[in-house]
């Protein structure tokens, strides 16, 4: 199945159905008066998230979504069917943005989230609704409001515990591939990832989703690679992996382009827990490590993990590092939940 994060979709609502002139004929009642129904409402245009979804591509192959009209109403006091709400299934974690892209409507982070986005219209009222005693036979009726037109954009960010960053051919496809069950491209040439790809990985006996984005390169957020097209996939991570080449020329240069990056793209995104890794040391000798894993902690200013996607060194020492702020952040979103089922107190 390909993947596919972003979709323009157009939606309509249902109109309204419109209100009835009718007269009681029936034999040996006179002065029956009027018994024209009501017009039936629009049907609404739901979006909800739900489960076994990953990616957007069933909106490649359709846009356009409109509810059911109302029917209208009908003589003998007979009210027009609702029209049928249309529900738009989507994965966890998609945004609704309107038309031009600067707003958001929606945020469907949890299964079972919906809203929504436009609403039926109303049935008019039949001639019955507009009898008085002053005006005992009106000939007039209400047409149904007509329903909502708006064009939407869907944009998914992936729902993962921990994000992959680092530049093209830092190894943070093999790194997935070592250490979950998703099989990512790799190969022995360079090339960068094109599609996001996400993988459980297990440590002492507990699980995470991790997601590998397309590296980033210098200029990103203006733009530059498709690697910032992506960012967002991890903008819901409780901590970002940053992979460092351990074979590039200068490290700590490498080390602060992503960073640059991340700061220029705004957001939280760079405030986020981060674990530094030095990849691929085991195309390094004693001396070359212990020189770039120095410099690379003088420019994170934190500690730095060496570690080899190939030969599996050091992995098990990052894993740890990324499920003890992974479950750091999850005590801290349950506390406040805690609280509040505490017993009453006056």
């Amino acid at each position: 199945m390909k993947f596919l994060d972003l979709a323009k979709v157009y939606i309509r609502s249902g109109a309204g159905g419109g209100g009835a002139v009718s007269f009681r004929r029936e034999k040996f009642i006179e002065f029956g008066g009027p018994d024209g129904g009501d017009g039936g409402r629009g049907g609404d245009v739901v979006v909800e998230a739900v489960e076994g979804l990953n990616t957007l591509i069933d909106f490649r192959y359709q846009q356009h979504f409109f509810a059911k009209n109302g029917q209208p109403g009908m003589g003998r006091q007979r009210t027009g069917a609702d029209g049928k709400d249309i529900v738009l299934k989507v994965p966890a974690g998609t945004e609704i943005l309107d038309e031009e892209e600067d707003e958001v409507l929606a945020d469907l982070a949890k299964v079972g989230d919906r809203v929504v986005l436009a609403k039926g219209g109303n049935g008019g009222f039949g001639n019955l609704h507009f009898k008085t005693s002053t005006n005992q036979a009106p000939r007039r009726a209400n047409p149904g409001q007509p329903g909502i037109e708006r064009t939407i954009w869907l944009r998914l960010k992936l729902i993962a515990d921990a994000g992959l960053l680092g530049l093209p051919n830092a190894g943070k496809s093999t790194f997935l591939a070592a250490t979950s069950n998703a099989r990512p491209k790799i190969a022995e040439y360079p090339f960068t990832t094109l599609h996001p790809n996400l993988g459980v990985v297990g440590i002492d006996n507990a699980e995470f989703v991790m997601a590998d984005i397309p590296g980033l390169i210098e200029g990103a957020h203006e733009g530059r690679g498709i690697g910032d097209r992506f960012l967002g996939h991890v903008e819901r991570c409780a901590v970002l992996l940053h992979l460092v080449d351990g074979t590039a020329e200068d490290v700590a240069a490498d080390y602060q382009t992503i960073i640059g990056e991340l700061e220029a793209y705004g957001g939280a995104l760079a405030g986020k827990p981060r674990v530094t890794a030095l990849n691929k040391i085991d195309a390094l000798d004693d001396e070359e490590r212990a020189e770039r894993i120095a410099a690379l902690e003088e420019a994170s200013g934190g500690r730095v993990y060496a570690m080899s996607g190939v030969s599996r060194e050091g992995l098990t020492q990052v894993l740890r590092a990324l499920r003890s702020e992974i479950e750091a952040r999850r005590r801290a979103e349950a506390a406040p939940a805690e609280e509040e089922e505490g017993p009453w107190q006056p």
